[in-house]
């Protein structure tokens, strides 16, 4: 993109979603813009659509909750400020203690995902045992066996 900045229509239409949504996740402070035109409207750049991508990845993908999209974009953030506080130390215990800090969230965020993924696998097994009482309901509604039983009724 060269460094363009895109108008919120067209960071929106990029995203498939509406304007709205982008004003809303804004308010919630899951996304800000890059900049602001001198007049004040929003400017979005690659890293503002790329962080719109996450947030619908998590929300419609993984079925995350806008709260829960929050708190792993926050523990992103952080992991990537640990990330580059790594880079900079040459101390090898302040790396230690970073590393520790990063295992920690990234064990936060296996654990959200986690309980999510045992939800889900609750939710199929329901659709499961379902799907088993209607397949043996509608075979004990087997027109040749329903027949012969209408049949035995008329003599």
């Amino acid at each position: 993109m060269n460094g363009r900045r895109l108008r919120i229509g067209e960071a929106a239409a990029r995203a498939a979603v509406s304007v709205r949504t982008l004003r809303y996740y804004e308010e919630l402070g899951l996304l800000t813009p890059s900049a602001h035109s001198p007049g004040g409207a929003r400017r979005y750049a690659e890293e503002d659509v790329a962080r719109l991508a996450r947030i619908l990845e998590l929300k419609d993908l993984l079925g995350f909750n806008l709260d829960e999209v929050r708190a792993v974009l926050a523990a992103e953030d952080r992991l990537g400020s640990l990330k580059a506080a790594y880079r900079a130390e040459a101390d090898r215990a302040a790396q230690r203690a970073i590393v520790a800090e990063a295992l920690a969230i990234n064990t936060r965020l296996r654990s959200a995902v986690q309980a999510k993924l045992e939800r889900l696998a609750a939710f199929q097994a329901e659709l499961e045992a379902k799907a088993d009482r209607y397949a043996a309901a509608l075979a004990g509604m087997d027109p040749s066996s329903h027949a012969t039983a209408t049949e035995g009724g008329r003599s």
